[in-house]
């Protein structure tokens, strides 16, 4: 019998440990920045639109999920089906307005009941803000410990406030440059940074994909300038400021 789709994956990765001289010394750390990259393009993917990529992209993270469980496995800790089962279990846990009887209003209550289940759970953790990871993006970190605060009510009233913080914040870093010194400066900036990200939170923006979609928009119009001076045969010491904010602003019109 042809094996599931799924099962073939688990058999060739498998074979990979055991016959393909790279994937048989991996280890878990060895593979960590993998799993970040993979999930970054999946990002992208979904940014991009791009069905095929995202088809593609999460076949690469998947692999990278597999990987890791194959190399537990192997020293008997679990191995990938004992994961989904966790999984399956711990989402029928989580979600009793779907599979039990709780009676929920929306998408805020779902959250704090998530909340609620997932502290009851995690009887080890000293603080709620233990579940954001160290390692994620400092922005993304940013917003997400804020959104765990504001689930049990430590939060800001309303945007009008969050806009004063920004205001006051860019204010300090202000004087902490008059001043010179290089710590406050670091301090009021990284002040500055959370209290946009607060800010996005209130706007229900993801900060991250905000700055990445601005850096993926900066990156082609740079491109666009340096296209534009080849084929002037100019070099960049041969144009003022003025002339590249002028072919900054051709980029703008063409969409970039």
């Amino acid at each position: 019998m042809e094996k599931h789709p799924f099962d073939r994956l688990v058999w060739i990765m498998k074979e990979l440990r055991a016959k393909c001289p790279w994937d048989r010394v991996q280890t878990w750390d060895s593979l960590k920045p993998y799993i970040i990259e993979e999930a970054y393009e999946v990002v992208s993917a979904i940014e991009e639109r791009n069905v095929q990529k995202l088809k593609e992209e999460l076949g690469d993270l998947l692999l990278q999920v597999v990987f890791q469980s194959e190399i537990a496995s192997e020293s008997k800790e679990f191995d990938i089906y004992g994961v989904i089962e966790f999984l399956c279990e711990k989402l029928i846990r989580r979600h009793p307005h779907v599979f039990g009887d709780l009676n929920v209003e929306d998408k805020e209550e779902v959250l704090e009941n998530w909340e609620k289940i997932k502290s009851s759970e995690k009887k080890s953790r000293e603080s709620l803000l233990d579940g954001v990871p160290d390692s994620l993006p400092a922005l993304l970190s940013a917003y997400r410990l804020q959104e765990k605060a504001s689930r049990v009510g430590f939060d800001w009233g309303d945007i009008t406030s969050v806009w004063k913080k920004v205001e006051e914040e860019l204010g300090e870093l202000k004087e902490a440059v008059e001043k010179g010194s290089r710590d406050n400066i670091e301090a009021e900036l990284g002040d500055l940074l959370f209290a946009i990200a607060n800010l996005a939170r209130f706007l229900d923006v993801d900060p991250e994909s905000a700055l990445r979609m601005c850096n993926r928009r900066f990156k082609e119009r740079f491109k666009y300038i340096e296209e534009s001076l080849r084929e002037k045969g100019l070099k960049w010491g041969d144009v003022n400021l003025e002339y590249l904010d002028k072919l900054w602003e051709e980029a703008k019109e063409r969409g970039l």
